[in-house]
């Protein structure tokens, strides 16, 4: 079978590693900010996805590059609650969708925490991200709270949809 290599990316604290779990288990995993990567295999309806998630601190963030290379997918994790951070959060995603080796990739966006108090939505993210101005990669913007898991499994379902579509 083939493997479909999707990287997780975002600040730390946004919720990578508990929504990679949630995708592997279905159940929340009390993580700790993760150095280096985890990667783990997730098969949704017979296709496999092989996820890295990757550190997000900032000492990390310039080695994200190394994880590049024949990715398919970028789930770029936001945290709806931190809106100070959301402009390094839009540095990182065009500073990737500019890279060579991403050139393919497309984007899903999860607009993480939907169940806190005076979080942004998904809307005001993708506003604020200028999501409409990127033309050469497909994405998708996914409201999403990792804690429950709710949303996630949509965001799978547009992912498994964009397979074979070139």
């Amino acid at each position: 079978h083939a493997e479909h290599k999707v990287i997780i990316v975002g600040l730390d604290n946004a919720g990578k590693t508990t929504i990679l779990y949630q995708f592997l288990m279905n159940e929340v995993v009390h993580t700790s900010p993760t150095i280096g990567s985890n990667v783990e295999e997730i098969v949704v309806k017979n296709t496999h996805f092989l996820m890295w998630d990757i550190g997000g601190q900032e000492s990390l963030r310039s080695s994200w590059n190394t994880y590049y290379s024949n990715t398919e997918f970028i789930i770029l994790v936001v945290d709806s609650i931190d809106r100070e951070r959301l402009s390094i959060t839009k540095e990182e995603l065009y500073r990737m969708l500019a890279h060579e080796d991403l050139r393919k990739a497309a984007v899903l966006i999860f607009a993480n925490k939907q169940d806190m108090k005076g979080c942004m939505t998904a809307a005001e993210i993708s506003t604020y991200l200028t999501l409409s101005s990127i033309k050469d990669h497909p994405w998708h913007i996914q409201s999403c709270c990792a804690l429950t898991g709710e949303g996630l499994c949509q965001g799978l379902e547009w992912m498994t949809s964009r397979i074979g579509v070139r």
